[in-house]
């Protein structure tokens, strides 16, 4: 929405990642402030599954592929109007995902 888009605006990264995660009925996880932030931070640019694997888990651990997935469509659940049809989160086949206002 307009007023979704216009918060995203005028927030910085961080503010707005824990603003976002606030609405979800449960205490956002550490990864998805991280995960979150690491999508603002780049939007409107593709980032690859290795980068975010990197930075939001760290070189020693990495979870299953699945796992980046699973983020994504909660991601889409919390702030997509309809998470089939995402306009802010997007999986790019084959390279990683993409995250835009």
């Amino acid at each position: 929405s307009e007023e979704h888009t216009s918060e995203l605006q005028s927030r910085d990264s961080n503010s707005y990642a824990v603003f976002c995660l606030k609405k979800k009925k449960n205490k956002p996880e550490k990864r998805e402030v991280a995960l979150l932030k690491l999508f603002i931070d780049h939007k409107n640019e593709v980032v690859s599954r290795e980068h975010i694997l990197q930075v939001v888990w760290g070189y020693q651990v990495y979870p299953n592929t699945r796992t980046i997935d699973n983020f994504l469509l909660n991601f889409r659940k919390y702030f997509e109007k309809d998470s089939k049809n995402p306009v802010h989160f997007h999986s790019i086949r084959g390279i990683g995902y993409k995250f835009t206002e």
